[in-house]
């Protein structure tokens, strides 16, 4: 008689070594940020230290962007980023949302350039159902926060 070993998924392939996955999510800190402390960071007096940058098409950004966001689409970074942007400042890139790369290539575009860059998480979609404000052609828009992804009653997350 033969016996089958069910092995679970989660551990078929052995998590890495504290010093690993350590080295790990230090390094994904430095490449990425998320809607939340973008915000935070736009809220708060003063100079954030650094740039946004909508990477959409300009329809895209019409139907709404990031207060204070600039538009740059991801086909025109090589031409007018440095021109636009100031190499002395981070810059953090932001597209449509987690199922769209858009803010992942124009990050590796302006990298190429010279820049420092992280990408925002979640872009513009999760920035408005964390229930931040933004910006269209017609003027200032909020929505109401979506309780899935942000918390409705707290300041914030916790995390």
């Amino acid at each position: 008689m033969t016996t089958t070993t069910v092995v679970n998924p989660v551990l078929r392939v052995a998590p890495a070594s504290p010093a690993a996955a350590a080295a790990h999510f230090r390094a994904s800190l430095a490449f990425h940020t998320d809607v939340s402390d973008v915000a935070a960071a736009l809220a708060a007096d003063g100079d954030p230290g650094f740039a946004i940058l909508d990477s959409r098409s300009t329809e895209s950004w019409d139907q709404g962007h990031v207060p204070g966001a600039v538009h740059l689409p991801t086909a025109l970074i090589a031409d007018q980023a440095e021109r636009l942007l100031d190499k002395a400042v981070p810059v953090v890139t932001y597209c449509w949302g987690p199922g769209c790369n858009g803010a992942t290539r124009a990050a590796l575009a302006l990298a190429e350039l010279g820049f420092r860059v992280k990408e925002m998480l979640g872009g513009f979609e999760y920035w408005v159902r964390e229930g931040f404000a933004y910006e269209t052609w017609e003027g200032p828009e909020r929505r109401a926060t979506d309780m899935l992804t942000a918390p409705v009653d707290a300041e914030d997350c916790g995390c």
